[in-house]
């Protein structure tokens, strides 16, 4: 049963930066590196929301609202994914999950939730004014 365990939330102030990471177990490092990737949030009273998908191909896409402020990158040495967020706002304020499917993703279906097979507990960010 794939493990995924998110850690490097907490509370910053704006305009300030934090790095989730995702470690995935029960997996090879083989089939880490061939699968899709992705950060999604999901603040309170809203639907989830995806943020960030590393692609099979390497490719790197990101929603708008994060758009050059936020970095994923993939390890495949190590099965982690990283998301590296910088000029946070407190509209950044929510629970983040990493998720894992195998199957390419194409175009904007990316974001949508049930693309993805095995997801994680979720790791808490708050920003504050």
């Amino acid at each position: 049963q794939v493990r995924l365990v998110e850690s490097g939330g907490g509370s910053v102030q704006a305009g300030g930066s934090l790095t989730l990471s995702c470690l995935v177990s029960e997996t090879s490092r083989y089939v880490f590196s061939v699968s899709t990737m992705a950060w999604f949030r999901q603040a309170p009273g809203k639907e989830r929301e995806g943020v960030a998908v590393f692609g099979r191909d390497g490719s790197r896409t990101y929603s708008d609202s994060v758009k050059g402020r936020f970095t994923i990158s993939k390890d495949n040495a190590k099965n982690t994914l990283n998301l590296q967020m910088d000029s946070l706002k407190p509209e950044d304020t929510a629970m983040y999950y990493c998720a894992k499917t195998r199957i390419s993703i194409l175009g904007e279906s990316w974001s949508e939730t049930e693309r993805y097979n095995d997801w994680g507990q979720g790791t808490q960010v708050t920003v504050s004014l």
